[in-house]
C-alpha cells in the first residue's frame, strides 16, 4: 500500500508539471502547452472603435521654422468673388496662411566628404612635398552621427550586424563591411562607459528599485542579464552567475534601498525589511496551489482572495481615490487573514504546499512594504518591462560572442532604456557620446 501511495504521489506531481502554464508558473503565454487554459477574453465593448468622446486626440505636429528646409508659397492671383486682381504682398488684415508639411529623405541621404592630401613639386630642387590629411580625420571612415545610427539600430531595434550592413548600403548608399559595424560597436561601448557607471551609481543609491534577471549567452556559454530600474533610470549588467555575486555586481557590495523582486532564492539573503515580493508572481503561485487540489486548494483560494483585494486597493490608491493611510487600513485585515491561512497551511498534508506557506511566512513583512514606503510597488512589472528589450535582443542575436560584445549590450541597454524613461532622444545622445569619445573629451551626462 505504501508503494502504491508513493506511486500515486509521483504521478500526481508529474501531472502537475504537465499542467504548468502561464497562469500558474513563469512560463510565458507564447510557450503555453496545447491544453493550457484559454486566456481571459474580455466581453465585447459596445463603444465604437477609435477615440471616445472627450478624448483629446492626436494631431499632426507642425515642425518649427528652423526645422523646415524649404517653403513653397501659393498666392491667389484673382478674387474668387469678383475676379479682381490681388496684390502679391499681404495686407495687415489678411489671415495667416494655411500650412501643410511634407517630409522626405534626401537623395543621397548621406553626405560624403573626400579629404585630399595634395602634392607639389618644388621648382628649385625638384622635391615633392605632400600635405598630410590630419590624423583625427584619417582615424575614421564613418562620421559620428552615422556611427550613432548604426549602433542605435543594433542597441535599440536589435538588428543584426548584417542587417545594419544591408540597411546602410541599401537605404543610405554607403557600402560598409561587417568588420566596420563591429568596430563601431566597440567604439560605442567605450563611449558609453561613463554613462553606464553614472546610471549604476544612481540606481544603487536609490531608496527603492526593481530588480530582475534573464538568461544571456556569451559564445554559447551561459550568462545572466541583470537589470535594476527606478522610475527614471535603468541599469544592466551581464554576469556569469544568477546568484548573490551577480546581484552584488548589479547593486554593489553594500546593497542599499528596498528591492522589489520575485522569490528567486538569491534575494532571500536580503532582510525582509529591505525587499518587496512581487504580487504578480505570488498570484501565479496561489493559482498553482489551487491546481494542486486537496488542502493546497484552500491555501490558493485564500491567496487569490487576498491578491484581488490588494490590487483593488492599490488601484484606488493609484487613482487617488484613497490616501496611503486608507490604503494601509484596507490592507491590514487582508494581511491578517492571509497570515492565518498560511499558518493553517503549514500543517497540511501536501508537503509542497506546506513548504510554500512556511517560505511565505518567513518573509511575510516583504509582502507589504509597498503599503507604507513611497516609491515601492506591489509588483515587479517595471523591471520586467525594462528587461523586455534585453529578452528580444537575446532571442534575435542569441546573446554576445565576446566580453566586448557583453559590454556593448549592457551599456546600450542601460543608455537606451534610461533615455526612454526620461523621454530623451537616444540617437542624439549617442552622437554626442561618440563625438566626445573621438575628441578625447568627457562624455555627456546621461542623467543631466
Amino acid at each position: 500500500m505504501k508503494r502504491i501511495a508513493e506511486s500515486e504521489a509521483v504521478v500526481h506531481e508529474l501531472r502537475l508539471r504537465l499542467d504548468r502554464n502561464a497562469s500558474n508558473s513563469s512560463i510565458p503565454p507564447s510557450a503555453n502547452p496545447p491544453g493550457a487554459p484559454k486566456p481571459v477574453v474580455k466581453a465585447r465593448s459596445r463603444r465604437r472603435r477609435g477615440g471616445q468622446p472627450g478624448h483629446p486626440g492626436s494631431f499632426r505636429r507642425r515642425l518649427p521654422p528652423e526645422r523646415v528646409n524649404a517653403v513653397v508659397d501659393y498666392i491667389p492671383e484673382a478674387c474668387a468673388a469678383c475676379r479682381a486682381p490681388l496684390p502679391r504682398e499681404s495686407a495687415p488684415g489678411d489671415p495667416e496662411p494655411t500650412w501643410h508639411q511634407v517630409a522626405e529623405i534626401p537623395d543621397p541621404a548621406v553626405i560624403v566628404t573626400e579629404h585630399r592630401g595634395h602634392a607639389r613639386t618644388c621648382p628649385d630642387c625638384g622635391a615633392v612635398t605632400r600635405a598630410a590629411i590630419p590624423a583625427p580625420i584619417v582615424a575614421h571612415v564613418i562620421g559620428p552621427r552615422l556611427a550613432a545610427l548604426m549602433s542605435y539600430l543594433v542597441g535599440r531595434h536589435h538588428l543584426s550586424r548584417r542587417g545594419v550592413q544591408e540597411f546602410v548600403a541599401d537605404a543610405l548608399g554607403i557600402p560598409v563591411s561587417l568588420g566596420t559595424v563591429g568596430t563601431l560597436e566597440r567604439q560605442a561601448a567605450a563611449a558609453l562607459a561613463a554613462a553606464h557607471d553614472e546610471a549604476g551609481e544612481a540606481v544603487r543609491a536609490a531608496a527603492a528599485k526593481n530588480v530582475d534577471e534573464t538568461g544571456w549567452k556569451r559564445a554559447g556559454a551561459k550568462r545572466w542579464l541583470w537589470a535594476a530600474a527606478t522610475a527614471t533610470v535603468a541599469f544592466f549588467v551581464i554576469h556569469a552567475r544568477r546568484n548573490w555575486e551577480g546581484l552584488k555586481a548589479l547593486l554593489g557590495e553594500a546593497i542599499a534601498g528596498v528591492i522589489c523582486s520575485d522569490r528567486w532564492g538569491t534575494y532571500n539573503r536580503l532582510p525582509p525589511g529591505q525587499r518587496q515580493v512581487c504580487w504578480a508572481h505570488l498570484d501565479r503561485d496561489f493559482r498553482k496551489c489551487v491546481d494542486r487540489g486537496g488542502e493546497a486548494a484552500a491555501i490558493g483560494r485564500a491567496g487569490q482572495e487576498a491578491s484581488a483585494k490588494l490590487f483593488a486597493a492599490w488601484w484606488d490608491f493609484r487613482q487617488r481615490a484613497i490616501d496611503r493611510e486608507a490604503l494601509q487600513a484596507v490592507l491590514d485585515p487582508v494581511a491578517g487573514a492571509l497570515r492565518a491561512a498560511l499558518e493553517r497551511g503549514c500543517g497540511c498534508a501536501d508537503t509542497k504546499a506546506a513548504t510554500f506557506c512556511e517560505n511565505l511566512l518567513a518573509l511575510y513583512p516583504a509582502l507589504w512594504l509597498f503599503a507604507g514606503i513611497e516609491g515601492v510597488e506591489p509588483t515587479n512589472n517595471h523591471a520586467e518591462r525594462v528587461l523586455r528589450r534585453g529578452v528580444l535582443w537575446r532571442k534575435n542575436a542569441f546573446g554576445s560572442h565576446s566580453e566586448e560584445g557583453c559590454r556593448f549590450a549592457e551599456r546600450m541597454l542601460t543608455v537606451v532604456q534610461t533615455l526612454r524613461l526620461r523621454h530623451r532622444s537616444v540617437l542624439t545622445y549617442l552622437e554626442q557620446a561618440i563625438t566626445a569619445h573621438r575628441r578625447g573629451e568627457p562624455a555627456p551626462k546621461l542623467l543631466g
